[in-house]
């Protein structure tokens, strides 16, 4: 939604509850450019007479600008204008999910979907992350959610056979032709153990770093603020949207505390080796969440095969982001979990904020 308030105009994206608003001093002539609050992305739009916005989206990779092209129209209209008619299907419940690899083989995940009416809302969880805010329509026999994070463009679009199953699935990420994928209805649809692929060498119970944050101050386990402390220390990437909602739930967590009892410092690996660009996004991230800890540039770029050798030679290796490592007082890294599960995963979400204190709390009082 397009909206003036005041001197500027402020633009909103939905999904299903979640909203991001972007605030746009001015519109100059019949252009209306601007930048999302999170990510590398930029809108170049011209507001037409015929009450549309046409332009492109440019986001930033690890090779190189994507762009893509954007058409808005004024006025009314649904999620998703083709869902005409009325549902013959009702999907609401929990699936079983399966996303097939491009060696032909399938990994398993998990769909918790609500539907009310022809409306839908939910989302697909993965054994280290969720795709968050998934929102859109079943009609007829189709299914057809979508969602838009500020950077990354998901849809999921599928075949409703009958109450318990759904074929033919196709999911667009911005890539073609697809991830091809499909469910069956399961009340009892769990996620398997993720493998532990980040952990601790045989022998290593610490770590140690020493990397500069976004204003080039260098910062190291060893400094005093983190001694005698239990610290959370977050592997992250400033492009990575389950990183967002780690980000803002640690944040919420750390400003929280009465007493600094709990220490945080989060590890970013970003896309390119650039440190102004690096800090640039980086620097979004603690505005946005009002990150109070410091976030560290390792130089390192999440696509490198060999960053956990570059940057934390005591893990076995860095696969998932986020990542997140628990040190008792004494230094000793107690845990190391890989991933996240959001807000839009609900019940998963609770989970992983149940599992978080409890620790927390069993180190604080050692």
């Amino acid at each position: 939604g397009l909206e003036q308030k005041g001197l500027q105009w402020q633009l909103t994206f939905a999904n299903d509850t979640e909203k991001i608003a972007v605030d746009i001093p001015f519109i100059s002539g019949d252009s209306l450019n601007f930048t999302m609050p999170l990510f590398e992305t930029a809108f170049q739009l011209k507001v037409t007479n015929e009450g549309q916005l046409n332009g492109i989206m440019t986001k930033g990779t690890s090779s190189g600008p994507q762009v893509w092209q954007v058409k808005a129209t004024e006025g009314a209209m649904a999620r998703i204008p083709q869902a005409i008619g009325k549902e013959v299907f009702n999907i609401s419940g929990r699936w079983a999910v399966e996303f097939q690899r491009p060696d032909g083989s399938w990994r398993p995940a998990v769909a918790e979907w609500k539907q009310r009416g022809n409306k839908i809302r939910g989302t697909i969880i993965n054994p280290s992350g969720d795709y968050r805010f998934l929102e859109g329509a079943v009609w007829s026999n189709q299914l057809y959610v979508t969602a838009f994070d500020g950077a990354h463009i998901y849809a999921f679009q599928g075949t409703i056979t009958n109450d318990s199953t759904i074929e033919n699935g196709i999911f667009f990420s911005g890539k073609a032709p697809g991830d091809a994928f499909r469910m069956k209805k399961n009340p009892d649809a769990a996620l398997p153990e993720l493998a532990p692929v980040s952990g601790m060498k045989p022998g290593e119970n610490t770590l140690s770093f020493r990397f500069p944050d976004t204003d080039s101050n260098f910062v190291s386990l060893a400094d005093e603020r983190f001694k005698n402390k239990v610290t959370v220390v977050q592997l992250m990437g400033s492009w990575c949207p389950n990183c967002m909602d780690e980000t803002k739930f640690l944040s919420d967590f750390y400003n929280g505390q009465k007493k600094k009892e709990v220490e945080i410092v989060s590890l970013a690996y970003e896309l390119s080796t650039d440190f102004s660009r690096s800090s640039l996004s980086l620097s979004k991230f603690k505005s946005r969440f009002g990150v109070e800890y410091p976030m560290l540039i390792t130089g390192a770029r999440s696509a490198d095969a060999d960053k956990a050798a570059k940057t934390l030679p005591q893990l076995t290796d860095i696969k998932y982001f986020p990542t997140t490592i628990f040190i008792d007082k004494k230094g000793k890294v107690r845990k190391v979990h890989n991933g996240f599960y959001g807000p839009g995963a609900q019940d998963y979400h609770e989970a992983y904020k149940k599992a978080f204190f409890e620790m927390i709390e069993e180190l604080k009082g050692e």
